[in-house]
Protein backbone atom coordinates (compact mmCIF):
# COMPACT_ATOMS: atom_id res chain seq x y z
CA UNK A 1 0.00 0.00 0.00
CA UNK A 2 1.25 3.38 -0.93
CA UNK A 3 2.36 5.88 1.83
CA UNK A 4 0.15 8.49 0.91
CA UNK A 5 -3.49 7.57 0.26
CA UNK A 6 -4.51 11.23 -1.02
CA UNK A 7 -7.77 10.73 -2.33
CA UNK A 8 -10.65 9.44 -0.07
CA UNK A 9 -14.47 8.38 -0.99
CA UNK A 10 -17.19 7.12 1.36
CA UNK A 11 -20.21 4.70 -0.19
CA UNK A 12 -23.59 4.91 2.47
CA UNK A 13 -26.24 1.79 2.36
CA UNK A 14 -29.11 1.21 4.29
CA UNK A 15 -29.38 -3.02 4.43
CA UNK A 16 -33.21 -3.87 5.68
CA UNK A 17 -31.09 -7.03 7.31
CA UNK A 18 -28.96 -7.76 10.27
CA UNK A 19 -25.24 -6.34 10.82
CA UNK A 20 -24.13 -9.71 11.23
CA UNK A 21 -25.33 -11.18 7.72
CA UNK A 22 -24.44 -8.31 6.33
CA UNK A 23 -20.95 -8.35 7.71
CA UNK A 24 -21.00 -12.13 7.20
CA UNK A 25 -21.87 -11.65 3.04
CA UNK A 26 -18.13 -10.23 3.03
CA UNK A 27 -16.31 -12.84 4.30
CA UNK A 28 -17.79 -16.53 3.70
CA UNK A 29 -16.69 -17.46 -0.45
CA UNK A 30 -19.29 -18.56 -1.64
CA UNK A 31 -21.61 -16.17 -0.61
CA UNK A 32 -19.32 -13.64 -1.90
CA UNK A 33 -18.94 -15.12 -5.46
CA UNK A 34 -22.27 -14.17 -6.37
CA UNK A 35 -21.84 -10.52 -5.81
CA UNK A 36 -18.93 -8.92 -4.88
CA UNK A 37 -16.59 -7.52 -7.80
CA UNK A 38 -19.72 -9.64 -10.00
CA UNK A 39 -19.82 -7.46 -13.51
CA UNK A 40 -22.65 -9.46 -14.23
CA UNK A 41 -25.19 -11.01 -12.21
CA UNK A 42 -25.56 -14.08 -14.13
CA UNK A 43 -22.08 -14.40 -14.33
CA UNK A 44 -20.78 -15.41 -10.54
CA UNK A 45 -17.00 -15.38 -9.75
CA UNK A 46 -14.78 -17.90 -11.10
CA UNK A 47 -12.90 -17.92 -8.10
CA UNK A 48 -13.65 -17.01 -4.62
CA UNK A 49 -10.70 -17.05 -1.92
CA UNK A 50 -11.22 -15.91 1.86
CA UNK A 51 -9.30 -16.24 4.79
CA UNK A 52 -10.88 -14.45 6.97
CA UNK A 53 -8.17 -12.86 9.73
CA UNK A 54 -5.81 -10.17 10.19
CA UNK A 55 -3.56 -10.91 8.07
CA UNK A 56 -5.26 -12.93 5.97
CA UNK A 57 -5.83 -12.63 2.12
CA UNK A 58 -8.07 -12.73 -0.62
CA UNK A 59 -8.50 -13.08 -3.97
CA UNK A 60 -12.09 -12.45 -6.28
CA UNK A 61 -11.66 -13.38 -9.60
CA UNK A 62 -13.53 -12.83 -12.50
CA UNK A 63 -14.27 -13.09 -16.23
CA UNK A 64 -13.81 -10.03 -18.55
CA UNK A 65 -14.00 -10.81 -22.39
CA UNK A 66 -12.64 -14.58 -21.21
CA UNK A 67 -9.96 -12.88 -19.64
CA UNK A 68 -9.08 -13.51 -15.54
CA UNK A 69 -9.19 -10.30 -13.65
CA UNK A 70 -7.63 -10.73 -10.00
CA UNK A 71 -9.38 -8.90 -6.99
CA UNK A 72 -6.67 -9.24 -4.30
CA UNK A 73 -5.89 -7.84 -0.53
CA UNK A 74 -5.18 -8.46 3.08
CA UNK A 75 -7.40 -8.47 6.05
CA UNK A 76 -6.17 -5.55 8.59
CA UNK A 77 -8.99 -5.47 10.78
CA UNK A 78 -11.65 -8.30 11.64
CA UNK A 79 -14.21 -6.79 14.04
CA UNK A 80 -17.50 -9.05 13.77
CA UNK A 81 -19.76 -7.37 12.63
CA UNK A 82 -19.28 -4.34 12.39
CA UNK A 83 -16.03 -3.67 11.20
CA UNK A 84 -14.07 -4.25 8.08
CA UNK A 85 -10.63 -3.28 6.81
CA UNK A 86 -8.44 -4.30 4.26
CA UNK A 87 -6.20 -3.40 1.67
CA UNK A 88 -7.40 -4.07 -2.20
CA UNK A 89 -5.57 -3.87 -5.15
CA UNK A 90 -6.36 -5.10 -9.16
CA UNK A 91 -2.82 -5.49 -10.18
CA UNK A 92 -4.29 -6.04 -13.96
CA UNK A 93 -4.97 -2.29 -13.97
CA UNK A 94 -2.50 -1.16 -11.14
CA UNK A 95 0.38 -2.35 -8.98
CA UNK A 96 -0.82 -0.08 -6.37
CA UNK A 97 -2.85 -1.18 -2.92
CA UNK A 98 -5.49 1.30 -1.92
CA UNK A 99 -7.09 0.72 2.14
CA UNK A 100 -11.02 -0.06 2.23
CA UNK A 101 -12.71 0.66 5.68
CA UNK A 102 -16.27 -1.16 5.80
CA UNK A 103 -18.17 0.12 8.70
CA UNK A 104 -21.83 -1.38 9.84
CA UNK A 105 -23.92 0.01 12.22
CA UNK A 106 -26.95 -1.67 13.40
CA UNK A 107 -30.33 0.48 13.50
CA UNK A 108 -33.13 -1.73 14.76
CA UNK A 109 -33.64 -4.80 12.72
CA UNK A 110 -31.87 -3.16 9.76
CA UNK A 111 -28.03 -1.96 9.41
CA UNK A 112 -26.34 1.14 7.57
CA UNK A 113 -23.00 0.27 5.76
CA UNK A 114 -20.54 3.00 4.86
CA UNK A 115 -17.49 2.10 2.90
CA UNK A 116 -14.40 4.20 2.93
CA UNK A 117 -12.34 3.59 0.56
CA UNK A 118 -8.24 5.62 0.33
CA UNK A 119 -6.41 5.26 -2.89
CA UNK A 120 -3.19 6.00 -3.98
CA UNK A 121 -1.46 8.37 -5.70
CA UNK A 122 -3.79 6.87 -8.76
CA UNK A 123 -6.89 7.53 -6.82
CA UNK A 124 -8.61 11.04 -8.93
CA UNK A 125 -8.44 9.16 -12.42
CA UNK A 126 -10.17 5.83 -10.93
CA UNK A 127 -11.93 8.35 -8.18
CA UNK A 128 -15.48 8.52 -10.17
CA UNK A 129 -15.69 4.65 -11.69
CA UNK A 130 -14.56 3.55 -8.11
CA UNK A 131 -17.54 5.14 -6.00
CA UNK A 132 -20.42 4.10 -9.06
CA UNK A 133 -18.73 1.02 -8.62
CA UNK A 134 -18.94 0.21 -5.02
CA UNK A 135 -22.42 1.50 -5.27
CA UNK A 136 -23.02 -0.92 -7.68
CA UNK A 137 -21.60 -3.56 -5.52
CA UNK A 138 -23.41 -2.33 -2.57
CA UNK A 139 -26.91 -2.94 -4.49
CA UNK A 140 -25.80 -6.36 -5.58
CA UNK A 141 -25.04 -7.33 -1.96
CA UNK A 142 -28.29 -5.70 -0.96
CA UNK A 143 -30.01 -8.15 -3.88
CA UNK A 144 -28.29 -10.71 -3.27
CA UNK A 145 -29.71 -10.81 0.82
CA UNK A 146 -33.29 -10.18 -0.32
CA UNK A 147 -32.95 -12.99 -2.56
CA UNK A 148 -30.75 -15.56 -0.46
CA UNK A 149 -32.61 -17.57 2.07
CA UNK A 150 -32.59 -15.77 5.68
CA UNK A 151 -30.78 -19.16 7.38
CA UNK A 152 -27.49 -18.30 5.73
CA UNK A 153 -25.94 -16.71 8.42
CA UNK A 154 -22.18 -17.02 9.39
CA UNK A 155 -18.86 -18.28 7.12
Amino acid sequence: MSDSLPVKLTVTHRFKDSAERVFNAWLHPVKARCWLFVTAPERPLVRAEINARVGGRFCFTDLRDGEAVEHVGEYLEVDRPRRLVFTFAVPKYSPDYDRVTVDIVPDGEDCVLTLTHEMGPDGERWKDSTEKGWSKILAALDSWLYEAPATIQSP
